[in-house]
């Protein structure tokens, strides 16, 4: 039972059904918080018990002052804990080993379950090891259960044991996008003392990427395993109150310009600005002009900025993207309701406090590229090639990469992400500044060349320093964005028709976040022209995003071994050090889907994508990207026809059964694992 100390508790009807709620005004001060600290506040007022949570924690967060550096600890309790299988899996073994104990001591195992509702979504496992070919996807699932068997069996008699918890088989989807479409409720409801509850939904994750949510409106960041085991027992989590740095929007993103483009504008921004360890809220007339797609690409790089989480209130665009989810109508009425009682409701005329303020105006977004090896390393696209260029001419044959720690890994709770191997770039250094006459002079220097010849599919290529060698859309990042998506296919339609192709030395992978987006595909009729270019589904799952790329082609490993060639993957990922996508590539460039289709066409990063030809049509005349880049037109007429909300609610409908490899696996009977 809460305490209730500030008379909090109140009743909210919504449809007919009535709800215990706690207001957040019965706090003097609380217009001002930012939407971050406001979640918070109801936090405190819900959990308040006079012990863990007391009523000083409460009035210290009331008393919030945003320029302070020094702030009370306070209590937070998340709604539910989000779970990958790399770092789940151990949370799962304690609970295992928890029954068998509760057992030897008499005690009746089966209540030995999370006391806080466990998600866990099976998405690390699967690895690009066959490509560009129709069955790349059936193949690569079941290597993946034969390499992890055991543990899979583990999850799948964790999914029917234990009360409160659920799992997402493999190869359906990647846990940040399935928890954007389909797990996350921005408003929670559970059964309480005195009946039904709703609050903020709000979590932790045991990724590092768990802020993708937060432009769902919704609290979460990622943490390391024992604190989210902790969580899942009904622990609150020790926490200072953060400083909040507030990110104004103004304008629009212009013609020609992605998602992509403005995450990498805004990774850059805000390491110089300095964020790690706190709270990023962005406000302003242009959220409005920021689909809800676009703000979980701003929240998903959250850990590339440095700041624990970046979070958009709710506002009509939220409500909107839950109608296309298939969100049920009494959530979705739910959550417009008790945003707007509880001041939780977007309103650009009304500024909170914040500890800074920094601004943007869309319409300065440009084209980009991020790399090689720092996510905040953001190139404008018409300068890549002389930057790269630059970058060869420094170091002609790059060291070999020495072992080492994912940079910036201790500011961005990587637990989930296999550690990269190189460290030589200080954690935190502001972003290198691609502009002015010393790039333009690196650029003049003469860069290396050493090309390899090869042979590729009976045709004798060359390699040379600075060639593409993996192209991938992957991650979470940009495939939960049907926009930029639909912008790739259409671009690889546009190609198709111009008779370009992929070079054949380039491993060309499609591993999107959910199944989502090969219905939109195949629905649109744009799969065909993916898979004539190499991207042929890989898998559902993180792949190359987190290094799990598979080999490269054997003649492209044996040419850059012999040639110790400083090649590059180019990803619609979120991270890029060194070493990590692949320990063969030295450099690697975040780019958005489209261009990760372009430069796979390119085969280089030598070439000038803005000025140079992508390469020659069948009649021999040069075809430019911009022949074939999408307009904002094209690219909506694709979304608007394609997408629905019976997609998702046909794609998740079956969300927790799995395929014939994972419904046939022989698993334990009883309460406990044996």
């Amino acid at each position: 039972m809460t305490s209730n100390s500030f008379g909090a508790r109140d009743q909210l009807t919504v449809d007919g059904t009535s709800y215990e709620i706690h207001r957040i005004d019965r706090i003097d001060g609380s217009d001002r918080l930012p939407y971050s600290l406001k979640v918070l506040l109801e936090n405190l007022l819900r959990n308040e018990d006079g012990r863990l949570v007391t009523a000083e924690q409460v009035r210290a967060l009331g008393d919030w002052d945003p320029r302070s550096e020094v702030n009370t600890e306070i209590q937070y309790t998340p709604a539910r804990v989000l779970m990958q299988d790399f770092t789940g899996v151990p949370c799962v073994v304690d609970l295992v080993a928890m029954r068998d104990a509760m057992e030897e001591l008499g005690g009746d195992p089966k209540k030995i379950n999370p006391l806080i509702p466990a998600e866990l979504v099976i998405d690390h496992s699967v690895i690009a090891d066959v490509f560009a070919r129709p069955d790349a996807f059936g193949i690569n699932a079941e290597l993946e259960f034969e390499r992890n068997q055991e543990r899979y069996q583990l999850l799948r008699w964790a999914q029917q044991s234990f009360d409160d918890f659920l799992v997402v088989p493999p190869d359906t989807g990647i846990c940040h996008q399935v928890n954007l479409e389909y797990l996350s409720r921005v408003v929670f409801t559970r059964q309480g003392n005195d009946g039904l509850q709703a609050y903020p939904d709000t979590l932790v994750g045991t990724d590092s990427h768990t802020p993708m949510v937060n432009g769902l409106g919704v609290l979460g960041w990622g943490v390391g395993g024992i604190e989210a085991e902790a969580a899942m027992l009904g622990q609150p989590m020790s926490m200072l109150i953060p400083q909040v740095v507030g990110l104004k929007l103004t304008g629009e993103l212009p013609e020609g310009t992605t998602a992509t483009d403005l995450v990498l504008t805004v990774a850059e921004l805000l390491r110089r600005v300095r964020v790690v360890g706190k709270f990023v809220d962005f406000f302003g007339p242009g959220v409005a002009n920021v689909p809800l797609a676009t703000r979980a690409t701003l929240g998903n790089m959250s850990p590339e900025y440095g700041s624990t989480g970046s979070i958009f209130p709710v506002d009509d665009e939220t409500l909107s993207y839950l109608r296309l989810t298939g969100r049920p109508a009494h959530q979705i009425a739910l959550v417009e309701a008790y945003a707007k009682e509880q001041g939780l409701w977007h309103d650009a005329d009304h500024v909170p406090d914040y500890s800074q303020i920094v601004e943007l105006d869309l319409a300065t977004v440009v084209p980009s590229v991020a790399g090689p090896k720092r996510p905040q390393d953001r190139i404008p696209l018409d300068i890549a090639q002389r930057v790269v260029r630059g970058l060869l001419a420094g170091e002609s044959h790059a060291d070999a990469v020495q072992g080492g720690l994912d940079d910036a890994s201790a500011d961005s709770f990587p637990a989930s992400d296999p550690v990269a191997i190189s460290a030589r770039i200080p954690r935190d250094e502001p972003p290198r500044q691609y502009r002015g006459t010393a790039d333009r002079e690196d650029a003049l220097l003469e860069w290396p060349s050493d090309p390899a010849e090869l042979v590729l599919d009976g045709t004798t290529a060359s390699l040379d320093h600075g060639d593409v060698v993996i192209a991938a859309i992957t991650s979470c990042t940009n495939t939960s964005n049907p926009s930029v998506m639909i912008g790739a296919a259409l671009l690889a339609k546009k190609a198709v028709e111009r008779g370009l192709h992929s070079k054949p030395w380039v491993k060309t992978t499609l591993a999107p976040g959910s199944r989502v987006v090969t219905d939109y595909y195949n629905r649109s009729g744009l799969t065909p022209y993916l898979e004539e270019l190499g991207f042929d589904l890989v898998g559902y799952g993180c792949t190359t995003c987190i290094g799990n790329s598979g080999p490269l082609i054997p003649a492209v490993s044996a040419a850059v071994a012999d040639h110790d060639l400083t090649v590059a993957s180019v990803l619609s990922g979120n991270r890029n050090f060194e070493g990590r996508i692949h320990s063969e590539v030295k450099m690697n460039f975040l780019a958005s889907p489209p261009l990760v289709i372009a430069y796979a066409l390119a085969g280089t990063l030598q070439t000038d994508l803005l000025h140079e030809p992508l390469g020659e049509g069948p009649d021999g005349n040069p075809v430019y990207l911009r022949d074939v880049w999408p307009t904002t037109a094209e690219i909506k007429t694709v979304v608007d026809e394609n997408l629905e909300a019976q997609m998702f609610t046909a794609g998740y409908s079956d969300v927790y059964s799995g395929d014939e490899n994972w419904r046939g696996m022989r698993i334990p009977e009883g309460d406990r694992f044996a």
